[in-house]
């Protein structure tokens, strides 16, 4: 299994997602998905369970969530197949456009979410870091990502009502969100 257990380089910051996350409708009977900091029991529609079993079998093969060597195009190719993974949510959430207040539609939001704030770090990163030290660090990021990638994964899975196929063991994460890779939240308010 990855490590999970390093002080990640920068933060997630959900907050926006998680308030959208909260306003979903709870359901008695459903799955029960999570956020960092939120769970909640929802009732995806068909449309939904559908478009997530894609999602599943798509983004599972993703070389970036399941190499585990690096070889000398690494970062490039990594920046690459975040960027496709990219496309494929957006291109998804399009087919969602109807149901964009639905769970699947904010669970790939938060992947999005995730790759677009990790390629700003990685920009900013490479203007003020150079050699092994900005490796190290982007290294961290990148696994940082993965886990965040891959227990939102584990979620879609959950409304696909299958298993994520393909990612080899020693890199797949447990289901717990790592709290310290995101920017704590105030309360809601009542």
């Amino acid at each position: 299994m990855p490590r999970d257990d390093l002080k990640p380089p920068f933060k997630f910051d959900l907050s926006g997602l998680l308030k959208r996350f909260r306003k979903l409708p709870i359901s008695v009977e459903g799955i029960t998905i999570s956020l960092p900091f939120v769970e909640m029991t929802v009732k995806p529609v068909d449309t939904e369970s559908k478009v997530a079993k894609e999602i599943v079998i798509r983004l599972a093969d993703r070389r970036v969530l399941n190499a585990n060597e690096c070889c000398d195009g690494c970062i490039k190719n990594a920046l690459k197949s975040l960027r496709e993974i990219r496309a494929i949510l957006v291109e998804k959430q399009v087919e969602l456009s109807s149901k964009t207040d639905g769970p699947l539609y904010l669970m790939l939001d938060s992947i999005r979410e995730g790759i677009r704030q990790f390629l700003t770090f990685e920009q900013i990163l490479k203007k003020e870091k150079h050699g092994r030290e900005r490796e190290r660090i982007y290294f961290a990021a990148l696994e940082m990502l993965r886990a965040h990638i891959h227990r939102s994964l584990l979620q879609v899975s959950k409304l696909a009502g299958t298993e994520i196929p393909a990612i080899a063991d020693h890199m797949r994460y447990d289901e717990h969100w790592q709290i310290e890779a995101y920017k704590t939240l105030p309360a809601p308010k009542e």
